[in-house]
């Protein structure tokens, strides 16, 4: 016999808890599209390939203008998405086993999904904000 969780079930989660988790993974991806991806494209293919790929998206140009602002609101994002996974870490999960595992394999998969963000939002600091300095 299948269990049917309630609308007071642990299992079901407030809405806004699930789409910080993807904003902060979006944001933190848009960090490495704004300046690891044209670094390394220069990098690996020369000047020319930046311009045409500026050229087929123009809008690298504009996040790369906007870098300060775009590390902030994706640093934001993952503060909040931290806290909010640390303010739930001792949540209940089910009784019933399937939810249960259910709960557990969400859990697992969020802090995944937090720590790949963070990752990424790290790799795109270094390549805006540290290398530069370093290089040049």
């Amino acid at each position: 016999m299948r269990a049917i969780a309630s609308p007071l079930s642990p299992v079901t989660k407030p809405p806004g808890k699930n789409w910080l988790a993807g904003l902060s993974l979006f944001s933190s991806t848009a960090t490495l599209v704004c300046c690891a991806l044209p670094m390394t494209v220069v990098a690996v293919a020369g000047g020319a390939t930046l311009v045409s790929l500026t050229t087929a998206v123009p809008q690298l140009i504009w996040l790369s203008e906007h870098k300060a602002a775009l590390f902030a609101l994706a640093g934001f994002l993952l503060i909040a998405a931290g806290l909010l996974q640390w303010h739930g870490r001792h949540a209940p999960c089910p009784i019933e086993p399937a939810a249960a595992r259910a709960c557990q394999q969400a859990r697992r998969t969020n802090r995944l999904i937090y720590i790949v963000s963070v990752v990424i939002f790290l790799i795109g600091f270094v390549t805006a904000f540290v290398l530069p300095r370093l290089l040049f």
